[in-house]
């Protein structure tokens, strides 16, 4: 390789994922059973004796911490990373689908979230080949069933799964050869020395036969007994008696209530109403209204919104459940419910909050996300906030000092973000569903998050014809169109744009119009149908020269810019695009301010003004930096381009190198074949024929299967250039045939141009 340029490698490279959650606190014993899950691995070659193993037992007897405990132990012995997901089988919302945690581990492992297959197999498929020869341990938690977790099953040797379920899972072991490791409650002892190990250092002199009794009265269920504790360590003045004879009647009264068949159960509700009634009211109150949170967890501003208190406020009534057991506190300021408890939490929440109050309360939490993404989003892309919000009423939304920091709250809440939409769409906040997809479209579409883009855009889409808000149907139908657009399924994307567009002329909206006839100039473009395409960006910039939208009017001066371009209407397109800057520069529009030097960096390069292009393209480069991959990802092509034309080719592979890289990652396969075509053409002026050869052939190749037929076209000029200088003009002869039959579809200046350059070449 050139310059110590290791292309091929990086850009396939896989990632390493470190998934397992925090090592378990105070583990107490389980000796046996930590050595029976030792026996599943070969000492001292590089292969599993059992490449899966499922840890069943009763709830709350531990199985979590054993398995997250024994993981903890022998990751070093796994080099490729460690996965983990939560099924949450148990708890009282949908249980996880494995095509959800297939699109999760996917993208731990290095897949593109575009190039992650649509259908359960593809995924499944993916996930397998992925796994092929590597080391990783797989540990799938609170399983419901066999069904839930077969597809998520490596398929090879080297991998180790270890799946925790209440169910026996018998279909895992008979059809699937794993080994079953059943959990029984603690010995007596082992359930005493737990005890005492968490209440040793606040409380002194308690009998051991009293010990005992307290761990007989939690069924000497792991779970119960830490809570059992923590209630008797934060009570070191209190008789442990007295408090035994509290949770004696609380356990009876379960008694009454419950059927006799299921007493560990009833053990370990008895010690969570007992914790629980002993609780604060305001720690009370919050515990069961976390029932109604959407997502898997949460952060401390959530929770306060929820409850309707002050973040101050929330503060110690948090701190009083960690300390009760009741919430784990998974990170900095972040938490989350044990299934158990978050279906306790849910019992409570619907026996002594009204439906008034219950509504209240998920309106507050639905709200804050609502209005905070919108607050991250005021930061990030300010003028990508196309859905007017009224004030939030009862909630306090974050504000973000910095881009990153508002970056790193979406990175965080994605998943609450997704599941928020879907439960406001159930919840009959349709209003709210569709106005949250439509704020999250800004930012999926700089991230290529398609699995997340469509499942909240859809959302949407129903939410708004469930209220017949024609408005925010087209939103919704405007957002499916972008995520199709990106994802390169042209079709589809006409479709949804064709119907935003009737919908905003039916209701009058001119703006929405004018976006919409945009979009299908867009299209119009990606199609080379340069003709149409300037016809749609002349009627779109009309509109928004009457409505004195200056922002638009720029963006669409660049795109017919980009329009003239691709016609060979150099001058023309320069003088638009000084028109564009000189406005976006004013409003400081820094996004479309890139893409107009982007493009100016295009024209003045072909005008020969070499060094002004170099100018502009790194000063669209620097403003992508840090803001958005999907733009830098392209304009470094560009960048590449310009230093060729600068005689500095090994720095231009450095450039697209970069560029490929991003764009794998990404998962757009034509943007990333255009890199590799850039490739080609900087090996070739290095004076590396065959390099530029393999390069020009994998981009042909993607953009075949892609049906580009002018990016095609274009790549097998490159290639057959290449051929011819490595002295294989045969073989270019063919290349340059096919692109001039492929060329005939098109009638523009720049098309002909290609097609007459490739006749003299032949």
């Amino acid at each position: 390789m050139y310059g110590g340029v290791h292309f091929h490698g990086e850009v396939d490279s896989q990632e390493r994922p470190q998934q397992l959650p925090g090592d378990v606190r105070g583990f107490v014993n389980r000796v046996e059973e930590l050595r029976t899950l030792n026996r599943l691995l070969t000492e001292g070659d590089q292969s599993v004796d059992v490449s899966l193993s499922v840890i069943t037992g009763t709830a709350g007897v531990g199985k979590t911490s054993i398995a997250l405990r024994w993981a903890h132990s022998v990751r070093n012995k796994f080099p490729d990373g460690q996965l983990y997901a939560n099924l949450r089988g148990y708890d009282p919302g949908e249980p996880a689908q494995p095509d959800q945690i297939l699109d999760r581990f996917l993208r731990a492992l290095g897949v593109p979230s575009s190039a992650v297959p649509a259908d359960l197999d593809g995924r499944a498929a993916l996930y397998r080949s992925r796994l092929a020869g590597r080391r990783v341990l797989v540990v799938l938690d609170n399983a419901a069933s066999a069904r839930q977790v077969r597809p998520l099953l490596p398929g090879t040797d080297h991998c180790l799964v270890v799946v925790t379920s209440r169910n026996m899972l018998s279909g895992l072991t008979t059809r699937d050869g794993g080994r079953r490791l059943t959990l029984r409650i603690l010995a007596e002892d082992d359930a005493v020395t737990l005890l005492r190990d968490v209440t040793a250092p606040y409380r002194s002199g308690d009998a051991p036969a009293e010990l005992t009794e307290l761990a007989r009265l939690c069924a000497r269920l792991p779970l119960a007994l830490r809570i059992a504790a923590e209630r008797a360590a934060s009570r070191p003045f209190m008789p442990l008696g007295e408090l035994i004879q509290d949770l004696r009647d609380e356990s009876a009264l379960w008694d009454a209530l419950t059927a006799e068949e299921d007493e560990e159960s009833d053990a370990v509700r008895a010690v969570f109403a007992w914790s629980y009634r002993a609780l604060s009211p305001a720690a009370a109150r919050l515990f069961r209204l976390l029932g109604l949170h959407p997502g898997p967890d949460l952060s401390a501003p959530a929770a306060a919104a929820l409850t309707g208190v002050t973040l101050a406020q929330v503060r110690q009534p948090l701190g009083a459940l960690v300390s009760a057991h009741l919430l784990e506190q998974t990170a900095p300021g972040r938490y989350q419910l044990h299934d158990l408890l978050r279906a306790y939490a849910v019992d409570q929440v619907r026996h002594l909050e009204s439906a008034e109050e219950r509504q209240a309360a998920l309106r507050r939490g639905l709200d804050w996300y609502l209005h905070t993404a919108d607050a991250a989003l005021a930061s990030t892309l300010p003028f990508n906030r196309t859905v007017p919000l009224g004030p939030p009423s009862d909630v306090r939304p974050l504000t973000f000092a910095t881009n990153a920091e508002a970056d790193a709250w979406f990175d965080v809440e994605r998943d609450n973000l997704v599941s928020a939409t879907r439960v406001a769409a159930g919840a009959g906040l349709p209003r709210t569903a569709w106005q949250l997809a439509a704020l999250l479209r800004s930012v999926f579409m700089h991230q290529n998050a398609f699995e997340s883009w469509f499942a909240t855009a859809r959302i949407g889409l129903a939410a708004a014809r469930t209220l017949a808000d024609r408005r925010g149907e087209a939103e919704a139908l405007e957002s499916l169109g972008k995520a199709h657009f990106q994802a390169r399924q042209l079709t589809e994307a006409a479709e949804h744009h064709q119907a935003a567009l009737v919908i905003r002329r039916e209701i009058g909206d001119e703006y929405g119009i004018a976006v919409s006839i945009n979009a299908l100039g867009l299209l119009d473009l990606r199609h080379r149908h340069l003709g149409e395409a300037l016809s749609h960006f002349r009627a779109s910039l009309a509109i928004f020269e009457r409505l004195g939208n200056r922002r638009w009017q720029a963006l669409l001066l660049s795109n017919l810019a980009e329009t003239r371009y691709e016609l060979g209407e150099l001058t023309e397109a320069a003088a638009l695009l000084e028109q564009a800057l000189a406005v976006q520069r004013e409003i400081d529009d820094r996004a479309q301010e890139g893409n107009s030097l982007f493009f100016q960096s295009m024209m003045l390069r072909e005008l020969g003004r070499t060094d002004e292009a170099l100018a502009a393209i790194e000063s669209a480069i620097a403003i992508a930096e840090g803001v958005s991959q999907v733009w830098l990802g392209h304009w470094l092509v560009e960048h590449a381009r310009v230093l060729r034309s600068s005689g500095r080719s090994a720095e231009a592979l450095e450039a697209v190198h970069r560029a490929a890289t991003i764009q794998r990652r990404l998962g757009d396969r034509s943007r990333e074949a255009i890199a590799l075509d850039g490739a080609g053409e900087a090996y070739r002026e290095l004076g590396q024929a065959d390099e530029a050869i393999a390069f020009h052939l994998r981009a042909a190749a993607v953009h075949r299967q892609l049906g580009d037929v002018w990016q095609l076209a274009l790549t097998l000029h490159h290639l057959a250039t290449a051929l011819t200088a490595a002295g294989r003009a045969q073989e270019a002869g063919q290349h340059w045939r096919e692109a001039q039959a492929l060329l005939t579809g098109f009638d523009d200046t720049r098309a002909a141009a290609l097609r007459e350059g490739i006749t003299a070449s032949l």
